[in-house]
């Protein structure tokens, strides 16, 4: 037993029972606490005490490179009483539970580009919002030309699980026709195009600089007189530029070039060249935090809030070396992203606050 717990049980004057006693006492407590977290936490939607309007949850703020703290990138949109989520990173799903959002209420899905860590959770999303709802339609995945091939796969890859599921647990709780997903492509004519007008809602993709990936898009939300731009993955673009003209937020992805090259350095020197040869390679298709603050300035929106972290760091005691000079160009509000915050535009309102879900 580690010594703090057996200075608690002492503390408790619990330590004379012996080796069996204790465990039953542990036993009693973990029931206790267990219990005590599940009637908190089961069933939890934080969507019940949202005002109208837009709100952006970050399930996903991270890269392909490793970060514990990090989901893949993912993000999510409430609009009403309606949910969407941008892109499908590894983790995602799950942090959009830990949050409080529940998947089983998820409208759709935007794509911003195929790269993979956009789209390596897509298997739990499509499973949570089927098991968690009964959905009786797949998951509508809205993206550029070329999402059709996307869903074929994920839909192969997951049809076995769906098999066993159905066999498992009867077709009133996960209905056949709910599995997977359905592909929405679209294609962009000129810089920009609306790809959905529903219920108060306009989203607008739009082109995005991430050569050589092609297509790649970033996706703008109106909602009640509230707008949020979400980037995707991108060097610094004048489309964005244009499209995130007056945007409430601007969520932006951004990498840091003074501490990846010293990341290539660091790989060079423990003769990691392959490694290495990537890290300098993703240098020319990202936007640095003082371009995305440009970009924020030229815009004129309210507020920058950065994700898609680049390179990883383990606390926010290095946020001022990521931003480097990004707050002298930007003057508004800028937020280092972390999985789990909330951030919420009430409709007939300027304000955007702030609360962390995780």
């Amino acid at each position: 037993m580690r010594k703090s717990a057996k200075w608690l049980l002492a503390l408790l004057g619990v330590a004379a029972i012996g080796a069996v006693g204790i465990r039953h006492f542990q036993e009693q407590i973990g029931l206790s606490l267990f219990e005590r977290a599940v009637n908190n936490r089961v069933g939890r939607d934080v969507m019940a005490s949202l005002p109208d309007g837009l709100h952006v949850g970050l399930c996903g703020t991270g890269s392909p490179l490793p970060n514990a703290d990090r989901a893949g990138a993912c993000t999510v949109i409430i609009a009403g009483k309606r949910i969407f989520v941008v892109d499908a990173g590894e983790g995602g799903a799950r942090n959009i539970s830990l949050m409080g959002i529940p998947n089983g209420k998820i409208a759709g899905l935007f794509l911003t580009h195929f790269h993979s860590d956009h789209m390596d959770g897509l298997g739990p999303m499509m499973l949570l919002r089927w098991t968690g709802s009964s959905a009786k339609a797949p998951l509508a995945v809205y993206g550029p030309t070329g999402v059709e091939a996307v869903i074929a796969g994920f839909n192969a890859a997951y049809a076995q699980d769906n098999s066993y599921r159905i066999a498992h647990h009867g077709e009133d709780i996960v209905p056949p026709s709910g599995a997977g997903a359905t592909a929405m492509p679209f294609a962009v004519d000129g810089d920009s195009t609306v790809v959905l007008e529903k219920d108060g809602l306009t989203v607008t993709a739009f082109k995005v600089d991430h050569d050589p990936v092609s297509p790649a898009v970033g996706y703008r939300f109106d909602y009640k007189g509230r707008s949020v731009v979400v980037s995707g993955d991108t060097a610094k673009s004048a489309v964005l530029e244009r499209v995130a003209k007056d945007a409430d937020l601007l969520l932006h992805e951004a990498l840091q070039p003074k501490l990846v090259t010293k990341m290539t350095a660091a790989l060079d020197k423990k003769g990691l060249g392959n490694t290495a040869k990537i890290t300098k390679d993703i240098l020319d298709y990202h936007a640095s935090p003082e371009e995305a603050a440009d970009s924020a300035r030229k815009a004129r929106v309210g507020q920058l809030v950065f994700t898609h972290i680049v390179p990883p760091f383990p606390s926010r005691f290095f946020n001022p070396a990521f931003l480097g000079d990004a707050p002298k160009r930007f003057k508004g509000e800028i937020v280092v992203g972390e999985d789990g915050m909330l951030f919420s535009l009430p409709a007939g309102s300027k304000a955007i606050s702030r609360q962390e879900l995780m």
